[in-house]
């Protein structure tokens, strides 16, 4: 199994928004966007449906938000 990074800092900077920000426009808790945000290390597992709505919120695909951790 491998391990996932959400680009989301990133993309929430480029817009110019907060994790915060990211958080209500995805109707995200919070610290779930905080947490996913702060492990650059990759994690094991994530909530896909948190997932896909922080990718909406971003107006990027799953695909976009998400990069594969070797």
């Amino acid at each position: 199994m491998g391990r996932v990074r959400l680009r989301t800092r990133e993309l929430a900077q480029k817009r110019g928004w907060t994790l915060q920000d990211v958080a209500d426009h995805a109707e995200v808790n919070y610290n779930t966007v905080k947490s996913y945000a702060r492990r650059d290390d990759g994690m094991n597992t994530v909530d896909l449906s948190a997932v896909y709505k922080i990718a909406r919120a971003l107006e990027v695909t799953i695909e976009e938000l998400i990069e594969l951790m070797e």
